[in-house]
């Protein structure tokens, strides 16, 4: 009956003095959990609404003593107290016609609403320039004449219109991107060689002329091209009966919102997408697509860890495995731990001060002083960026790769050692493999963190708008040397930065929900490979 109370005793003080912490934690855990999921799933509700092509509304309001007509889409609903401390619910439109109205997005009081209506003829109207546009469509001017809204070739004649415009517009692109950019290049390069002093002068002059003759080719061939183009035009009209004209050259869709079923919206909302993922951005970043910023934000993280992983490993080796443990070391590691804390800025300074002034300055002296003083690599590049974030990230890696090392049995490493194994040999053929998975798992880590970081690339490298991407088809293919997009600083950039904050919020939720959808493929393809070399090393690690 004694032990009977003393375990009774002892399960009721573990149950008073434990459980209530574990239950805590669990509920903490539950929380962090629930918050990360709601952030996820409003992110993904609104980065994927921003694509699904919503009905047009045509608003009849009373504006003193006269109606006004809008056109547009609800955006969402406010509500605001006047100076009498009256409530008033507004709603915002989306109205377009940026080039007619000034701004893009009117504030309607729903009491001066006098009636409502989705007339089918209003379209949306994409175009390159001042943004989407809201009209009813009243003729095509083409080659063969006029074709009024109401004729039956009116709708295919508008496809054929479409098409053509991005058929010349790749034209024009491939012209002026590329034949045109590698003839200045070249020309650049001539320059270069006048300045250093050829010893061919004549030879310099003769090729400089046939490139001059290239180049005047292929303007005219340009100028052509936005002839036929100018050619053809869509004629509107806006809700409040201001006719406009756009250029075949400026259409890029044009959009029957209110007449379109279930399944054409749907289509039109998976063909926004693909735009989204494969245009350059335009109009100051809040129309187009956000290609360039993935590219450069997989290819800085891709290179971030070529660099940060050796690194890591050797440090984590040498600290394990051939340091001598005592103080010394132990100071190592405290400061290794701190740089894990220490702010990411400031590891841009240090970016910006070492590799960028110091070392790409240096090689700028050393290699390309032929360009100087226009620098080469001594300016802010992807390259300088990628070390910056591998110097921010390698305490993640040095800390998982000497967990890993310590994890494997010792055991293992004295039966290689009896076998006439070197100690070296040991670490690479025993140690390193049973390693790799938690070196991936600190791989993994690292890529997380580096490629969402924003604020040290803003001194190393990231810019607005990058013209190039850091690899492409020009000799010699890879020019680490080249500003680049980012998909953090472009969500920044359109929060913050952006002159129309309204228009940007879409594209904002947007690339948001792209950059977690590029973090957590990055980090899935290392678990799938950490997986795969777990199960291939199982065996030699115990």
């Amino acid at each position: 009956m004694k032990l009977s109370n003393s375990t009774s005793f002892a399960t009721t003080g573990r149950s008073r003095n434990g459980e209530p912490w574990v239950w805590l934690t669990a509920a903490g855990l539950t929380f962090g959990v629930a918050m990360a999921l709601g952030l996820f799933l409003l992110i993904l509700i609104k980065g994927a609404s921003s694509f699904w092509p919503r009905r047009i509304d045509l608003f009849e309001i009373s504006a003193g003593p006269a109606a006004e007509k809008v056109a547009g889409y609800v955006t969402q609903e406010t509500q605001r107290r006047d100076t009498a401390g009256t409530l008033h619910k507004e709603i915002q439109v989306f109205r377009g016609n940026k080039e007619l109205n000034g701004e893009a997005f009117k504030f309607i009081d729903r009491s001066s609403i006098q009636s409502s209506s989705r007339p089918e003829a209003l379209l949306l109207v994409e175009r390159l320039e001042y943004g989407p546009a809201i009209v009813s469509a009243v003729a095509l001017q083409t080659p063969a004449g006029k074709i009024p809204a109401g004729s039956s070739e009116f709708e295919q004649s508008l496809e054929t219109i479409l098409d053509q415009g991005r058929v010349a517009r790749k034209k024009l692109l491939a012209i002026e991107r590329g034949k045109i950019g590698a003839i200045s290049r070249e020309l650049a390069s001539l320059a270069r060689l006048e300045k250093s002093g050829n010893p061919d002068p004549p030879a310099l002059a003769k090729r400089r002329g046939e490139l001059q003759a290239s180049f005047e080719i292929l303007q005219q061939e340009a100028a052509a091209i936005r002839k036929t183009l100018a050619e053809s035009s869509f004629t509107g009209i806006t809700a409040d009966g201001k006719e406009i004209t756009y250029p075949a050259g400026t259409l890029l869709d044009v959009f029957p919102s209110n007449r379109a079923g279930f399944f054409e919206r749907v289509g039109e909302m998976l063909l926004r997408m693909t735009r989204f993922l494969r245009e350059d951005p335009r109009e100051a970043n809040t129309e187009g697509g956000v290609f360039p910023a993935i590219f450069g934000t997989v290819t800085m993280t891709l290179v971030m860890s070529l660099f940060v992983t050796p690194f890591g490993v050797i440090a984590a080796i040498y600290l394990r495995e051939y340091a001598k443990q005592g103080a010394f070391v132990r100071m190592v590691r405290i400061c290794v731990n701190n740089l894990a804390g220490v702010p990411s800025i400031v590891f841009g300074v240090f970016g910006l001060a070492f590799f960028v002034y110091f070392v790409g300055g240096g090689v700028d002296r050393w290699f390309f002083a032929d360009q100087l003083p226009t620098p080469t690599y001594g300016t802010p590049g992807i390259l300088w960026a990628s070390l910056t974030l591998a110097l921010l990230t390698l305490p993640v890696v040095i800390v998982a790769t000497e967990e890993a090392i310590s994890a494997v049995p010792r055991g293992v490493r004295e039966a290689a050692l009896a076998c006439g194994a070197s100690k070296w040999q040991t670490i690479q053929r025993i140690v390193l493999p049973a390693s790799v998975p938690g070196i991936l798992t600190g791989i993994i880590l690292a890529m997380a963190r580096g490629a969402g970081e924003v604020a040290p690339l803003m001194l190393v490298g990231v810019v607005k708008l990058a013209p190039t991407l850091p690899i492409d088809g020009i000799a010699p293919f890879i020019h680490p040397e080249r500003k680049f997009m980012h998909l953090g600083f472009h969500i920044y950039d359109l929060g913050f930065q952006s002159p129309d904050a309204e228009a940007a919020k879409p594209i904002v939720y947007a690339t948001a929900l792209l950059l977690i959808v590029v973090v957590v493929g990055l980090n899935l393809t290392a678990i799938l490979i950490r997986n795969r070399l777990k199960k291939r090393f199982a065996v030699s690690s115990f």
